[in-house]
C-alpha cells in the first residue's frame, strides 16, 4: 500500500464514506446550521429594528423635550411680563393712593387753617369791640370839653390800651 497512490477499493471506499458522510450532514447538518443562522439572522434584525425604533423614540422624545423647553421658555417670558405689569399697576395704585391722601390731608390742613384764622378774625373783631365799648364807656364817663384835653385823655386810653393788650398777650401764651 502506498500512501502516494492509493488503490482503487481504497478509493471507492474513501468516496463512499465520503458521500454517505456527505448525505448525513446534507441531511441533518445543513437544516440544523441554515436554521441556525436564519435564527440568529432573524434576531439580529430584530435587534436592528428595535435599535432603530429606540434610536426614533429618542429622536421623538429629545424633539419634545426641545418643544417643552421652549413652551416652558414661553411661559416663564410671559409670567415674567405678568408679574412687570402687575407690579406696575400695583406701583400705579399705591402712587395714586399716596396723592389721594395727601391732597386729602393737605384739604383738611387748609379747612382747619381756614377754621382757624376765621376764629382768630373773629376773636380779634371781638376784643375790638370790646376795647371800644370799653373806650366809649371811658369817654361818656369823662366830660372833656377841650380839645387838648380830648387828646391827653386819648393817649392815656391808648397807652393803658396797649398795656392791657401785652399784658393780654401774655396771659394766652
Amino acid at each position: 500500500m502506498n500512501l502516494i497512490t492509493p488503490d482503487s477499493g481504497l478509493l471507492i471506499w474513501m468516496t463512499l464514506i465520503f458521500l454517505v458522510i456527505l448525505f448525513i450532514v446534507v441531511k441533518f447538518g445543513f437544516p440544523v446550521i441554515t436554521d441556525s443562522v436564519e435564527k440568529r439572522t432573524k434576531r439580529i434584525d430584530e435587534s436592528l429594528k428595535q435599535a432603530r425604533e429606540a434610536e426614533d423614540r429618542m429622536k421623538n422624545l429629545a424633539k419634545e423635550q426641545e418643544k417643552l423647553i421652549a413652551d416652558t421658555k414661553l411661559e416663564q417670558s410671559r409670567i415674567l411680563k405678568e408679574a412687570a405689569e402687575e407690579r406696575r399697576q400695583i406701583i400705579d395704585q399705591a402712587k395714586t393712593a399716596a396723592r389721594d391722601e395727601a391732597d386729602n390731608i393737605l384739604a383738611k390742613a387748609k379747612t382747619e387753617i381756614a377754621a382757624e384764622k376765621e376764629s382768630a378774625i373773629r376773636e380779634v373783631r371781638k376784643e375790638v369791640a370790646l376795647l371800644s365799648v370799653k373806650v366809649a364807656e371811658k369817654i361818656v364817663r369823662k366830660d372833656l370839653s377841650s380839645d387838648e384835653a380830648q387828646a391827653d385823655y386819648l393817649n392815656r386810653l391808648v397807652d393803658e390800651m396797649s398795656a392791657s393788650g401785652n399784658q393780654h398777650k401774655t396771659e394766652t401764651n
